[in-house]
């Protein structure tokens, strides 16, 4: 495997830190306490479009990614 440049360092870092977000959420949301913790019908829809947004962004660091080998 070849040494990733500085810059490409920093992406595999920020999926790192961005799967552990929404390692999270997913848990979070997926949790009895969700409903019973967040009563607000557009704050739980929120949550959930930010979830989605979140794996979408993942899963393009991940292309980005694997395009650094």
């Amino acid at each position: 495997m070849k040494t990733l440049a500085p810059h490409q360092q920093r992406v595999v870092q920020e999926k790192e830190e961005l799967d552990e977000k929404l390692s999270k959420l997913s848990a979070f949301i997926d949790s009895p306490n969700f409903t019973i913790t967040v009563k607000d019908e557009n704050e739980i829809a929120r949550l959930v479009c930010q979830e989605e947004i979140m794996k979408d962004y993942s899963e393009i660091l991940a292309e980005r990614i694997a395009a650094f080998k």
